[in-house]
């Protein structure tokens, strides 16, 4: 099965394209989505921070910490946690490799 021909997910780009320590934002369905390679291991998450709503690809990202711009939240790149303030999380997307392309599902993890 080819990476465009594969249920519920949604190609994005090639693997190659998301080096070490770069986002990368799309659109899945009607989600805005944050794609994250952590130290060579992909991640997808919700792209709005949980508490205000703020796109997370206009923060910054040092390859291992997100921080949303608008009130300096940070979460932990690898698991989505938040370490300031603690206890949110952001909603995390199922994330394959596929022939080179980056799919990522269009729906959130239960």
């Amino acid at each position: 099965m080819s990476a465009l021909a594969t249920p519920g997910f949604t190609a994005l780009c090639a693997a190659e394209e998301v080096w070490i320590g770069e986002m990368l934002e799309a659109r899945v369905g009607p989600h805005r989505v944050l794609l994250l390679n952590v130290e060579g291991e992909l991640h997808a998450y919700e792209g709005v921070c949980p508490h205000q709503g703020v796109p997370l690809a206009e923060g910054d990202f040092d390859g291992r910490t997100l921080v949303c711009r608008a009130h300096l939240w940070e979460f932990d790149a690898a698991s989505g946690r938040s370490l300031n303030p603690a206890g949110q999380c952001l909603r995390r997307f199922p994330v394959k490799v596929v022939d080179g392309q980056v799919l990522v599902g269009e729906a959130p993890l239960a």
